[in-house]
């Protein structure tokens, strides 16, 4: 293996070869204790270690680097204590994790490392979201992120590179191509010579590297980052390397050509290198004993200390609290001065101010800028906050809310408008997979609101109309709100945007201009968790939400003689259960009514509840009111049979009789 050196002094090469000797050792060490069965899996990088050190020396330490699971030379060149590492392998509490997630499935603000999710793309676009906030403060920083040739099948790869490229975020996106994805070769995962010939679809930048050369790796990356510093830009790196040993220990190799182990036994990084430093006089064998020798005793002494580390002790009140960032609620009140408002404009009023209160505030989503968004939301923003702020998206949902999670890693607020509700389920993975659990695995904010335009009674058919809430609700980690007016609309975005955990925002469509309410005209907020009374009386309890309490209302003023108390939830996650059942309890008959579908929604967690904690109280079974089990059909007629409206009327006069 040839070496350029001429550029790098001794004291460096001699970091690099110890940087890249001290994870082998770390992990020739867990194997052994695999086999002893003293810990349980372990993902090896043996035969990559020249990547993640030849990368990671070419960073600066305040820049973020999004690690894989076989890049442990990026946590041990950013000195990332052993004893840690170790207690997070073996579940221990002074790990990263308290023991909730395994291996380099964590992040560590400390020392900036973000480590992966299992389903892998999702990282690459935080990346983005990471870069975008060091190209807004001018910070002239670069984020590596790592994938493998496998994950580059994923859409969310696609979708990264895209926005990297025409934002002009400065990405390094490193691909460690060792061979196969778990069993898969990679003829199997792509049809194209090199994947480094990707960058030149998304005009980005791109080259390849031999992974198995730490001073190429070192000085090229050296190179790049520094001109992505001056001139940013993404950059796509190919790393030609191999994986020795299996996905992961239990996988083996035996899928694997002999002569092709062979070959690339005969390119280890580090014994090439520790071959080359002994001819230059660099290194010898007794020096390389005693860099041996210190860094197995710090393995052992760490080892130690994690293995004699207690357990962890179950506790459940500490999980719970866990799944949250805490949030302490700040009431702000509003004056007396009020305008009369549509939904829409409570909303767009709403989220003007809380662009003016927090100042580095970003608001994303498709055509939200200079066209002010379908609904016109966003509607003179651009000239207000400016592009930088108001941000146009590709058509890509799951890259932007990966980039909102990015920006919060880096201490941005973001608010990300679904088109429309059911454009969601293209981004449902950073959802329910990243952004609900990224706080409960290693205490990092999600500040992420996702707008959700949503909701039948506009003929939109089956792709513009679901009210799909319950995706979410039963999810921990999210928060849900649902307003059905313009007052609680525009004090409840201003809170979802002040929580720093990830909001679900949902608005009905066909409230926007149909519904009007004398709004104060100043900034205020409201508090999540706490339910509307919006009528009362003795006989029954209606419990609603979104459009349906307008329906409720309709079908109450058409009955005057009917006592019920009236609840708008306002918001599903947290949950006004208290409110609920004093109101049962009174009444001692429920009825529930929901635009989405009969089956999994959330009427149905709200009826068990009642069943389970008022029961004696009961005088009638709990009654549920729904749309039908089918897709919400397009014209008019249909749409209005699918949904629960006439049907409510009907129920609610049975139940009284009950």
């Amino acid at each position: 293996m040839q070496y350029q050196t001429d550029q790098i002094d001794q004291t460096t090469l001699l970091h690099l070869y110890k940087n890249m000797l001290k994870p082998r050792l770390i992990e020739e060490k867990m194997l052994v204790l695999l086999r002893q069965g003293k810990i349980s899996k372990w993902f090896s990088g043996i035969g990559q270690e020249a990547i993640s050190i030849g990368v990671t020396m070419a960073m600066k330490d305040e820049e973020y680097i999004l690690p894989m699971h076989r890049n442990l030379g990026v946590f041990t060149t950013r000195n990332v204590p052993l004893f840690r590492l170790f207690c997070q392998w073996q579940g221990k509490m002074s790990g990263f994790t308290k023991g909730r997630d395994r291996s380099f499935h964590f992040g560590t603000q400390e020392y900036k490392l973000i480590g992966m999710i299992s389903h892998l793309g999702p990282q690459l676009g935080v990346a983005d979201g990471i870069a975008l906030a060091s190209k807004l403060k001018n910070r002239q920083e670069v984020t590596a992120v790592f994938t493998g040739e496998g994950g580059t099948s994923e859409g969310d790869f696609h979708e990264a590179l895209n926005v990297a490229s025409v934002w002009q975020l400065p990405v390094l996106f490193c691909i460690e191509n060792n061979g196969y994805g778990l069993s898969t070769p990679t003829t199997e995962q792509y049809f194209c010579e090199n994947l480094a010939d990707r960058g030149v679809g998304y005009g980005m930048e791109s080259h390849i590297i031999d992974g198995n050369n730490i001073v190429e790796v070192y000085q090229k990356i050296s190179e790049i980052t520094e001109s992505m510093r001056q001139n940013p830009r993404p950059v796509l790196i190919e790393f030609k390397t191999f994986r020795m040993r299996g996905h992961e220990e239990a996988s083996g190799t035996k899928y694997v050509p002999q002569d092709l182990m062979d070959f690339w036994q005969q390119k280890d990084p580090l014994n090439n290198f520790k071959s080359f430093l002994i001819e230059q006089g660099i290194l010898t064998e007794t020096n390389d004993d005693v860099f041996r020798s210190k860094i197995k005793a710090e393995i052992d002494t760490a080892l130690d200390m994690a293995f004699t580390e207690d357990t962890i002790v179950p506790d459940m009140e500490t999980e719970l609290r866990d799944v949250y960032h805490p949030f302490e609620y700040e009431h702000v009140a509003h004056k007396e001065k009020t305008e009369e408002l549509r939904f829409i404009d409570a909303i767009s009023t709403g989220l003007k101010q809380s662009m003016e209160k927090h100042p580095e505030l970003v608001v994303m989503g498709q055509d939200i800028a200079d066209y002010g968004g379908v609904f016109k939301i966003t509607e003179g923003f651009v000239e207000a906050f400016g592009k930088d702020r108001v941000r146009n998206t590709p058509i890509c949902e799951s890259s932007i809310i990966e980039v909102g999670m990015g920006l919060s890693i880096a201490n941005i607020k973001s608010v990300v408008e679904m088109q429309f509700a059911d454009f969601v389920s293209s981004g449902f993975n950073p959802i329910v997979n990243y952004l609900a659990k990224v706080h409960y695995r290693w205490n990092q904010k999600a500040d992420v609101v996702v707008r959700m335009p949503c909701g039948a009674g506009v003929a939109a058919g089956p792709f513009h109309s679901q009210t799909n809430e319950a995706w979410f609700t039963k999810t921990p980690g999210l928060k849900v709100v649902y307003p059905a007016f313009p007052y609680d609309a525009k004090g409840l975005l201003a809170t979802a945007i002040n929580d720093p955990n990830p909001v679900l925002f949902f608005e009905h469509k066909a409230l926007y201009r149909t519904v009007r309410q004398d709004v104060p005209t100043d900034y205020y907020t409201l508090p999540f968790g706490k339910a509307a009374l919006l009528q009362e009386g003795q006989e029954i309890t209606i419990i609603s939400y979104g459009a349906g309490v307008h329906w409720a209302i309709s079908v109450l003023e058409k009955h005057p003689n009917i006592q019920a108390d009236l609840i708008d939830l306002r918001t599903l996650q947290p949950l006004d259960t208290e409110a609920i059942l004093t109101s049962v309890k009174k009444t001692g008959k429920a009825i529930i009514l929901q635009e989405d579908s009969l089956f999994g929604g959330i009427a149905s967690d709200l009826s068990a509840m009642i069943m389970e904690q008022c029961f004696e109280s009961l005088d009638a079974p709990v009654k549920r009111v729904a749309s039908m089990e089918t897709p919400i059909p397009f014209i008019g007629q249909l749409e209005e049979q699918y949904l629960p409206k006439s049907r409510f009327e009907i129920e609610l006069l049975e139940l009284l009789k009950y």
